[in-house]
Order: structure tokens, then C-alpha cells, then sequence
């Protein structure tokens, strides 16, 4: 799958991704509780990483500090939510 089949993927499509796919697809269907749901369960850097970009778009930049530096990668702003999810999604689909 690539990003923009993830970006426009239905829910079925969506059902048959791995948990990082699927909380980033449902971050872009605007769905943010379940993404943030599943980011919680991912217990890994990338998950890390797919959690700051959760607390970017809730708007709590603190949070989403925190989350990036557990993640080990640079802290971003609100107004490069979208190339991040990009970014994001990249490394989680290859």
C-alpha cells in the first residue's frame, strides 16, 4: 500500500493494515480517540513517534515533546502536521 492508498483506503481497506497504518488512517479520517487508542498499545519508538504526531494534532505540544524525544526524533509544530503524517506513514508502509 502506498500513501495515498492509505490516505483514501475504506475502513475495510484500513482493517487489513498493520496497528501503525491503522492509527495513522484513522489520525486522517479525523478519528483521533481511535488512533490515539491503538498508538497507546504500540510499544515502540515508531509507536512513540505516531503518539507525538497525535498530541501535535490535539494541539498539546507538551505531550507531543515528551513523545518525540521518546521516539528520538525532533520535535515539530502544528503547522507541519500534515508533512509529518506523510513522513510517518513513509517509514510505516516500507
Amino acid at each position: 500500500m502506498t500513501v495515498a492508498e492509505l490516505k483514501t483506503t475504506t475502513q475495510d481497506g484500513a482493517a487489513a493494515v498493520s496497528p501503525e497504518a491503522l492509527s495513522l488512517w484513522h489520525a486522517k479520517q479525523g478519528h483521533w480517540e481511535d488512533a490515539h487508542n491503538i498508538a497507546q498499545d504500540i510499544h515502540t519508538k515508531l509507536g512513540s513517534w505516531i503518539h507525538a504526531l497525535l498530541h501535535l494534532i490535539e494541539g498539546d505540544q507538551w505531550n507531543a515533546d515528551y513523545w518525540f524525544a521518546k521516539a528520538g526524533r525532533p520535535s515539530h509544530g502544528p503547522k507541519e502536521i500534515d508533512k509529518l503524517w506523510d513522513e510517518i506513514a513513509v517509514v510505516v508502509l516500507s
